[in-house]
């Protein structure tokens, strides 16, 4: 899974129309897409503000952000509106949607733009389509990526900038133990399943 969700984090970014000095949220950043885009988003220059959950902070400010939020704040846009310094939000990329995703909507400053490709807290979520009409927003899906991407995110790992992280590893025979972990979501990156291992 390690190339395909580091693609999707490059794809989303791009969809996203990210550019230098810009703010982006990222959330699900301990994921493997997150962890993708933490870093992605800093190689294009871009102010990180990442969202996850409190115990792997620290390891998502190695990876590349400016700021970590806990996705269990109480007040969530209070606490993306304090990391994020008060700089208006030009982007959410966005892997949970679930009950978060008005907030989303939100934070985002007038003309911002929201692009999603995923939704490991619930697919079918309610928002008040208000805010994305008045507020000028853009909100765009995303998945996988280009062959031009995809060659682009090589040289970024040829050339030491971006390194796809890896949570565990398992043998195909204990694949019910990777599900076990993934749903228990105590790892930051990606657990990749082999064939078999020499």
């Amino acid at each position: 899974m390690g190339p395909a969700s580091s693609l999707t984090a490059y794809h989303m970014l791009n969809r996203g129309r990210l550019i230098a000095d810009e703010t982006v949220v990222i959330t699900g950043a301990s994921g493997g897409v997150g962890t993708g885009a933490v870093q992605l988003a800093r190689i294009i220059g871009a102010h990180v503000v990442a969202i996850t959950s409190g115990d792997k902070a620290d390891l998502i400010r190695d990876l590349g952000a400016h700021a970590v939020v806990d996705r269990n704040s109480p007040d969530l846009a209070a606490a993306i509106r304090e990391a994020s310094k008060d700089r208006p939000i030009d982007l959410v990329a966005d892997v949970v949607a679930g009950d978060q995703l008005h907030t989303l909507f939100e934070v985002l400053r007038p003309g911002g733009r929201i692009v999603t490709a995923g939704s490991i807290a619930g697919p079918v979520v309610p928002f008040d389509v208000r805010t994305l009409y008045l507020k000028h927003l853009d909100f765009v899906g995303s998945t996988m990526g280009t062959e031009d991407e995809f060659a682009k995110l090589v040289e970024f790992i040829n050339d030491g900038r971006f390194k796809p992280v890896v949570g565990g590893v398992y043998d195909l025979k204990d694949l019910r133990d990777a599900q076990s972990d993934f749903v228990a979501k105590k790892f930051v990156g990606n657990l990749v399943v082999v064939p078999q291992r020499t």
